[in-house]
């Protein structure tokens, strides 16, 4: 390391050069008689201009030998030039131009060399700590930014509602769903235009035929293919022969009024729909018919029905042949809520029935269905099975059963004019239930029983629904059955 403690050589104080001139302790003191008591009132940048003249003078002298040990310690002086504000480096020039190390100097300067560092904290110390307050500063205003964007979160939140809006015009959506919820209530002409009725009359009609015999004859045909049987069918062609002869009819239109006309005067006086004594405690009714035709279907159907109408109800499990029978009916008891009397497989119809009405009795109920195994009309046994259970209702009750309710499977055709002759003998006939007119049922053997034997039609099934259990209209299935006008078909 290079020491600002060197022996003066004799070439140097024989150049007499002013830049190489070396200033003696007392040459310093004098030159600045004032320079450490006013430390502190100097202007720091004039004494730093000086204090790098002196060092600018000191590099240009040749270096010169000195002790190794005490170059160490003396070399730090330097390092306080950034500390502007003190006066401290002025002492270590003034040592550097001693003639030679003395060791009386050297403690003195090592002490001197600590000042100088000792003042640098206190300057140092403010220059950091104004650097820090603006970040603290800072700190909160970001803080504050951050909860402010967090309200634009809110706005994506209305922007649902503008979807919900667009929901509301699709309220067209919810107005089509409101017809087509209650499937089940489609109408008469809905439900029957797949029969063979409808589609035969639709297709005479949609061609807009003229009037004359041959159109008498294909109506003739239309009724004769849909079961109505040829009584019915001879009957109400003739009649309508006589009239078109006697100009009754102006066109072929004036003829399919006729036509309907008649069709209803045929079916009024058997729509009557089924009245429940409310004084019969219970009202019993016992359905009965062939097998297959929906007996215990509508059973359940006729118990939603009468609970809708605010009747107590029960349930008798006379079908003790048919696997699964008495589980079926009760299925329909938990769904509408109505008790179901019962007894194990192959039990006596006859003292479930009996059990059934003294429950009945002693609860108070207002209504009684009881179902009976299907049964062939050609098994005599069997038939007079039916009347032995109407022998034991009337033992309890002599006016039971107040219905016997017969279920007719419209896709019989002709041969439901046998079966309800057989059990309108066994057991007397009081209502009729004709199931199945949808789909492809021909549907004209309604015509064909009510003018053969005039007993009241009070339910027609066109769906599987229970709302498709309708009580029996004339006027509806007689215009569901024929077209509206000429020139459509049966289906519009």
């Amino acid at each position: 390391m290079v020491s600002f403690f060197r022996r003066k050589k004799p070439e140097d104080t024989a150049t007499g050069d002013a830049g190489s001139r070396r200033f003696s302790v007392e040459e310093l003191a004098a030159a600045f008689p004032d320079a450490r008591p006013a430390a502190q009132e100097v202007d720091p940048v004039a004494a730093v201009a000086e204090a790098r003249k002196v060092q600018d003078a000191i590099a240009e002298a040749p270096l010169a030998d000195a002790p190794a040990a005490t170059d160490a310690p003396l070399a730090a002086p330097p390092a306080p030039a950034p500390a502007p504000g003190s006066f401290a480096p002025a002492q270590p020039l003034a040592e550097v131009v001693v003639p030679g190390p003395s060791p009386d100097t050297l403690p003195g300067n090592a002490a001197a060399v600590p000042e100088a560092p000792a003042a640098v904290p206190p300057p140092a110390a403010p220059i950091p700590t104004p650097a820090p307050s603006p970040a603290v500063v800072q700190a909160p205003e970001v803080s504050a930014p951050a909860s402010a964007p967090l309200p634009p979160a809110d706005p994506p939140a209305p922007s649902l509602k503008p979807t919900t809006t667009i929901e509301i015009p699709s309220g067209d959506f919810a107005t089509t769903d409101k017809p087509a919820a209650p499937a089940g209530k489609l109408g008469w002409r809905e439900r029957l235009r797949g029969s063979a009725f409808a589609r035969s009359f639709g297709g005479l009609f949609s061609r807009n035929p003229r009037l004359d015999d041959d159109l008498l004859d294909e109506i003739e045909t239309a009724l004769i293919t849909a079961d109505v049987g040829m009584p019915a069918t001879t009957a109400l062609v003739e009649d309508l022969r006589k009239r078109m002869k006697a100009r009754e009819f102006a066109d072929a239109a004036a003829l399919l009024a006729a036509l309907r006309a008649e069709l209803i005067a045929l079916l009024k006086p058997v729509a009557v729909p089924l009245a429940i004594d409310r004084d019969a405690k219970p009202f019993v009714i016992l359905t009965v018919g062939v097998n297959g035709v929906g007996k215990t279907t509508t059973i359940g159907k006729l118990a939603k029905r009468f609970k809708d109408d605010g009747f107590s109800l029960m349930l008798a499990a006379g079908d003790t042949f048919r696997a699964a029978a008495v589980a079926q009916l009760q299925s329909w008891g938990e769904r509408n809520g109505v008790a179901v009397v019962a007894q194990g497989q192959n039990a006596d119809a006859a003292s479930v029935a009996f059990d059934a009405l003294q429950a009945g009795k002693a609860r108070g109920t207002q209504v009684l269905i009881a179902d009976t195994a299907g049964r062939l009309h050609t098994q005599t046994g069997l038939m007079n099975e039916l009347g032995k259970i109407r022998r034991v209702l009337g033992k309890i009750d002599a006016t039971a059963p107040h219905e016997v309710l017969m279920v007719i499977d419209g896709t019989t055709g002709q041969n439901a004019l046998s079966q309800l002759r057989q059990f309108h003998a066994a057991v007397g006939v009081t209502g009729l239930v004709v199931t199945k007119l949808d789909g492809t049922a021909k549907g004209g053997v309604v015509f064909a029983l009510a003018r053969e034997f005039g007993i009241p039609i009070r339910y027609a099934g066109i769906g599987e629904r229970p709302e498709d259990l309708r009580v029996f209209d004339a006027e509806a299935f007689v215009d569901a059955l024929l077209p509206g006008r000429l020139g459509v078909s049966g289906e519009e």
